[in-house]
């Protein structure tokens, strides 16, 4: 049993019982640096929808990972990963980069994310603690994910994944995400697993 995975064995421990240990090892979070640019598909979304963009948040603080939230993070990346087929942008709107909510039970990785988060807003997650991701797959693709903030760690809702894992614990490189503060402003994240983080769009 490797170390995260003794510490994920704790954290199920931990959760059951109602409490953290206090002597539990503080858990790795992304390392940002600073504004960035957003992601085209991001501002048309903005744009045809301004709410999306406008959800800010006076505090920066982690939720609290309860067992029921764990539970609500599994199903929901489960059941979204389950009844939406995946289509590209290409195939459902003849265009490349269109973020939308997949209510018509299809889209991409970003469709994914976009419903994901909203099923853990309507739980009462805030949105400064549901934050949309840009990656780079080992292939180089680029990818989208959901980061989750919490109290015992960042972890990571994946379309192409049915595990729910610590952001440390994929094999992606971590480009950039929505700021914790405010949906509509982006900001890069230095990726310390890798040699170098690739230059972002």
């Amino acid at each position: 049993m490797n170390m995260r995975r003794g510490w994920l064995l704790l954290l199920a421990t931990t959760i059951q019982a109602g409490a953290v240990s206090a002597a539990m090892a503080t858990p790795a979070v992304m390392q940002t640096n600073g504004r960035t640019t957003q992601p085209v598909g991001h501002y048309e979304l903005c744009k045809r929808s301004p709410i999306e963009c406008n959800e800010k948040t006076a505090s920066s603080k982690p939720v609290e990972l309860t067992r029921s939230l764990w539970k609500a993070m599994i199903a929901i990346n489960d059941k979204v990963n389950t009844d939406v087929a995946p289509r590209t942008d290409m195939e459902m709107w003849g265009q490349e980069e269109v973020w939308s909510y997949p209510d018509n039970g299809a889209g991409d990785c970003e469709d994914y994310v976009l419903e994901k988060r909203r099923n853990l807003m309507e739980l009462g997650v805030p949105a400064g603690n549901l934050l949309i991701t840009v990656v780079r797959q080992p292939n180089g693709d680029g990818h989208a994910v959901l980061t989750v903030r919490t109290s015992l760690g960042e972890y990571i809702l994946d379309n192409l994944d049915t595990r729910v894992l610590a952001w440390d614990e994929t094999e992606y490189t971590y480009l950039k995400r929505q700021s914790e503060r405010n949906s509509g402003v982006w900001i890069a994240i230095n990726d310390g697993r890798a040699d170098a983080v690739a230059s972002v769009r």
